[in-house]
C-alpha cells in the first residue's frame, strides 16, 4: 500500500524484518572483513531524511576518506532500504559499521551483533531531540487534541520519527491506534515533515534536527507549522562497529574517530552525523548504559502497539 505525497509515492514500511529487501544483504560471513584493500570494512547507512543513496553515501565519504588516509583502512559504503535492514546487514555478517538509530542499536545489540563506536558531537553535546509537530491550522494545542487528527510517523524502527512520539502520545493517554482518525507511516522524517508541509495529515513525529533542516532548505515554512511536544534529550544516533572486529581494527577506529576532526584532508564543514547534518566532531567516550537508558523513554512502545498502528495504517 502507498500514500501519494505531492508526486511522489512513498511505500508504508513492513514491520517485519525478515521482509527486509537488501541488495548488499548475503549469507553470513564466516569472519568480519578486515579493512585491507581486498576485504574493506562494509559500512551501512541507516536511509534518513529521505535523501537519495548517492546523497547518503557523498555526506559521509570525507569522514571515511579521511580515516582511511590516517590509518590505511578501506572502507565500502552503502545504504541500507530501511533501518531493519541495516540491522539486519550487521547481524548476518554483511556489514562491519553500522549508523544507526538508538532504538535498531537496541536492537542489534541484543542479539550481539553491535558494538558501540562513536557518537557525534554538535555545541558540545551528543544529543539529540523528538518532537510532535501540527500545523497551526489543526486546533492541535495539547498531546490530548491529536485524538481525532491525521497523524504521520516515520519508520516503525525509527528512534525521533515513530518511537519516541508514540511513547510521548501514550504517556498523555492518547493510544494512536485507537485515537486517531488516521495513521500514514512516511517512512522517513522528511515524509512526515511534507506531509504537514501539504496538509495531508494533522500532525506528525520528527526530530527537531529534521525540522530544522526542512526549514533551511524552504521545505515547509515554519509559520505554518508549531511544536506540540518535545521530548527529553536522546543520545546521537551512534555509530557501531561487529563485535568480532579484530581488536586493532576497533583500536584503529576508536582513536580516528575520535580525532577525525583533527585530521588531514577533511575540513569541519565536511564532518557529518545522522541525516547529513553539519556537527564538530566524534566521540568515543560513549556509554553503553546511557543508551540503554534511553531505552526507558519508548518502553511503552511494545510490540503489540506497533502492530496495532500498522495495521491502523494499512486501513483505508
Amino acid at each position: 500500500m502507498t500514500f501519494q505525497f505531492g508526486r511522489r509515492a512513498f511505500t508504508i514500511a513492513s514491520l517485519s524484518l525478515t521482509l527486509c529487501a537488501s541488495l548488499f544483504m548475503q549469507a553470513p560471513a564466516l569472519a568480519q572483513n578486515d579493512g585491507s584493500a581486498a576485504k574493506p570494512l562494509r559500512v551501512v547507512l541507516i536511509p534518513a531524511d529521505g535523501g537519495t543513496e548517492d546523497g547518503t553515501k557523498k555526506d559521509f565519504e570525507p569522514v571515511f576518506n579521511a580515516i582511511s588516509q590516517a590509518t590505511g583502512l578501506k572502507f565500502d559504503l552503502k545504504v541500507g532500504q530501511s533501518y531493519g535492514a541495516v540491522v539486519e546487514a550487521m547481524c548476518n555478517g554483511a556489514a562491519d559499521i553500522a549508523w544507526y538509530g538508538p532504538v535498531s542499536y537496541l536492537q542489534a545489540r541484543g542479539r550481539n551483533c553491535a558494538e558501540l563506536l562513536a557518537l557525534a558531537v554538535r555545541h558540545n553535546e551528543s544529543i539529540y531531540y523528538s518532537g510532535i509537530f501540527a500545523r497551526t491550522e489543526a486546533g492541535i494545542n495539547t498531546l490530548q487534541d491529536l485524538k481525532g487528527k491525521k497523524i504521520a510517523l516515520g519508520d516503525v524502527n525509527s528512534t525521533s520519527s515513530f518511537n519516541v512520539p508514540v511513547a510521548m502520545m501514550l504517556k498523555a493517554g492518547v493510544t494512536p491506534a485507537k485515537d486517531a482518525a488516521s495513521l500514514v507511516i512516511a517512512g522517513t522524517h522528511a515524509n512526515v515533515l511534507k506531509a504537514l508541509a501539504e496538509g495531508l495529515v494533522d500532525a506528525g513525529g520528527a526530530s527537531f534536527d529534521s525540522f530544522e533542516k526542512a526549514v533551511n532548505a524552504n521545505a515547509i515554512d515554519p509559520s505554518k507549522i508549531k511544536v506540540i511536544a518535545k521530548s527529553a534529550p536522546i543520545p546521537y544516533p551512534p555509530l557501531a562497529m561487529h563485535p568480532k572486529l579484530s581488536d586493532a581494527v576497533k583500536a584503529k577506529l576508536r582513536e580516528s574517530f575520535a580525532n577525525v576532526h583533527k585530521l588531514p584532508g577533511i575540513n569541519k564543514d565536511q564532518i557529518r552525523g545522522y541525516g547529513g547534518t553539519k556537527v564538530d566532531s566524534y566521540t568515543t567516550n560513549v556509554n553503553e548504559a546511557d543508551m540503554a537508558a534511553a531505552a526507558k523513554m519508548f518502553e511503552m512502545v511494545t510490540e503489540q502497539v506497533k502492530l496495532d498502528i500498522m495495521k491502523k495504517a494499512g486501513t483505508r
